[in-house]
């Protein structure tokens, strides 16, 4: 039998774990519920794939982001790992085949999003898989005090009495101690492990900066910084605005969001992967699954709803250990729009039953009807047809996905599939009755191999060039085979998706509970609150605010933020920090002394003086310091 080490190495291509995924594995091949909290970069699935390919049997991963899953299945299958996904926008059809070959052990891993596991299709089939681990992924979105609060995670705990034995491993990036103890409640963890990464970034310098002219200070920053960037915004016009006012001050920068196209996406997301541009302006839509490690800075222009959104984000910079910085620039008037947007983001109960009736009929859903339906939905071209303001429908979307009714996806690019529901005999026998579709018949056959026995990609495009038709023709072709019960074929979408987690119900019927979303507004204030206060206080380390926020006791400070540059302008500037720099430098020489040593008898009631002045010396390079702790003189 395989080590973790040798899987590693054969699949992942690393020589070691970072701490602490060994630990982590460990503990998962133990067969212990396990809690994992490693920050942005931390490298969270190496802690769930490694010990499921060790292990007889499939890996079930659960994750609420559907492009998430995507690229992490893809990145799977280049290793040559076998591994499906399950999401709004898969047929039924689809679904019921990755089932199937789940339940027959033809996949390694099985990704999908947390309102499929109420399902009948999937817990049928669940019971009768071999499962070797549960993973539950962005773990903190199962607790209503998290800042992304998602209730299908509570379905969770309901599917492990079909598998009682199988453990289950909970990763996030961002939980308060709250969230912590809930999630092991509601996930029903037990006997459980808890392994936590300091929050403590050693590397990244966190900057405030209040600025009323922001565009112009971005641009300092940056011509100052160089290297590949982030500027985050709020809103996908400013994306745009952004990016072209930076690229007409000489920095090649470019602009990304959830509406633009699945190509466009790709290729810019490659072109700056591959810094052919430098800077990428993007919503918070950007950044998850993309590993960079020389991201120099994070810059917020926007200020974020929560410490836990914004140390996600700002965790971006400097995954490859170098100096990095993590700046803010805002105004009085974007903390007053902070409150403003959260008092928006409560709607009436009256505007939230309207939104779900209008919705309803938009998609000719009748009462009673479209339960687990997936329908595409273009909320610009609804909130036209229907006179609303698109941030009212956004919201009471929100809330009506906080009460379980519904789920919305962004958009995510869908290719065209298809698959033959015929034999070969009776192919051959509707061919000959139907002779007009034969060519098409034959070309799809001949271009795409397996087509009989399984879903597969296709490309209108390319079987219209071959057939010398126009695209329409070859989508009308199929649409008429479909019609006929000859193929499936689902037709490419790239608009976000509204499924129906229950059937649609008469206005009396749809019942929203006023009191929890009271609690909830409290807790968004509560974190609200405490991203305001990190902005604007100036008298503590911004990383001792950051670590304090999630849990950690006596957290040091960083020495690099700016309110730790300021603390040292000034203290660089008093007798007692002169004296104590020129004692340093008179006992440190050309080789190496212990730091004991060049520290007095009464050092400890001065301990963190002498720790300042040490780590001045050391980013002047005026001394220089080994593994054992030892000084000498640069």
């Amino acid at each position: 039998m395989q080590t973790s080490i040798e899987i590693l190495k054969q699949y992942f291509g690393y020589a070691t774990f970072r701490y602490p995924q060994a630990e982590i594995i460990q503990s998962v091949l133990e067969k212990n519920d396990t809690l994992a909290l490693l920050p942005t970069g931390g490298g969270k699935s190496v802690c769930f794939q490694v010990p499921a390919l060790l292990q007889e049997g499939i890996c079930i991963v659960i994750s609420p982001l559907i492009a998430l899953m995507k690229d992490q299945v893809a990145q799977l299958k280049l290793r040559n790992i076998k591994a499906a996904a399950i999401f709004s926008g898969l047929s039924y059809p689809e679904i019921d085949i990755i089932l199937d070959n789940c339940q027959f052990g033809q996949y390694k891993f099985l990704y999908l999003s947390p309102e499929r596991l109420k399902t009948e299709i999937f817990i049928e089939r669940f019971k009768q898989m071999n499962v070797n681990l549960i993973a539950v992924d962005e773990a903190h979105c199962v607790s209503q005090w998290g800042y992304d609060f998602r209730p299908p995670y509570l379905e969770i705990a309901a599917i492990r009495k079909f598998h009682p034995l199988v453990p289950v491993v909970a990763l996030t990036a961002s939980a308060t101690p709250n969230v912590q103890d809930d999630i092991i409640d509601k996930l029903q963890l037990k006997k459980v492990s808890v392994f936590k990464k300091s929050f403590q970034r050693e590397n990244l310098s966190f900057v405030v900066r209040k600025e009323e002219a922001k565009f112009s200070k971005l641009v300092e920053i940056i011509q100052k910084l160089n290297g590949s960037g982030i500027v985050y915004v709020r809103s996908r016009n400013r994306t745009k605005e952004v990016a072209e006012f930076l690229f007409k001050h000489q920095i090649n920068a470019d602009f990304y969001h959830a509406g633009l196209k699945n190509t466009d996406r790709h290729s810019k997301q490659e072109n700056w992967i591959k810094n052919k541009s430098q800077v990428m302006v993007c919503t918070n839509a950007f950044g998850m699954g993309i590993d960079k490690p020389d991201v120099r800075y994070v810059i917020h222009i926007d200020v974020p709803d929560s410490l836990e959104a914004y140390y996600q984000e700002a965790g971006r910079a400097g995954r490859d250990g170098k100096l990095s910085y993590a700046a803010i620039l805002y105004t009085q008037a974007d903390i007053d729009t902070l409150q403003e947007k959260l008092e928006a983001k409560f709607p009436s109960v009256a505007q939230i039953k309207s939104v779900y009736n209008a919705i309803c009929n938009h998609l000719s859903i009748a009462v009673g009807s479209g339960y687990m339906h997936s329908y595409n939905f273009d909320i610009q071209l609804f909130c036209t047809q229907f006179k609303m303001e698109i941030n009212t429908v956004y919201n009471c979307l929100k809330i009506l996905e906080q009460e379980n009714y519904l789920q919305l996806s962004e958009g995510v690019f869908m290719p065209s599939r298809l698959v033959f529901r015929v034999d070969k005999l009776e192919l051959y026998r509707y061919e000959v009755a139907n002779s007009e579709s034969s060519q098409i018949i034959k070309t799809i056959l001949r271009i795409y191999g397996g087509i009989l026995d399984h879903y597969t990609k296709i490309n209108e495009a390319q079987i219209a060039r071959v057939l010398k038709v126009s695209e329409a023709e070859v989508a009308r072709k199929l649409e008429l085979l479909h019609k006929h019960k000859i193929i499936n074929y689902v037709r490419s979408s790239n608009e976000p998706t509204i499924l129906f987690l229950n059937e649609r119900l008469h206005d009396n019927n749809l019942y929203i509970n006023t009191h929890f979303l009271h609690q909830r507004k409290q807790i968004l204030q509560n974190q609200l609150n405490a991203m305001i206060n990190f902005v604007e206080q100036k008298q503590i380390c911004r990383q001792q605010v950051i670590c304090t926020y999630f849990g950690e006791a006596e957290p040091v400070k960083c020495g690099k933020c700016d309110v730790c540059m300021e603390e040292k302008k000034r203290s660089e500037f008093s007798e007692e920090f002169i004296q104590t720099k020129n004692q340093i430098l008179g006992l440190v020489k050309n080789d190496w002394i212990k730091m004991e040593e060049i520290l007095p008898e009464n050092a400890h009631f001065k301990l963190q003086l002498y720790k300042d002045v040490i780590r001045f010396l050391l980013d002047e390079k005026l001394i220089l310091i080994n593994e054992k702790n030892e000084l000498k003189s640069a």
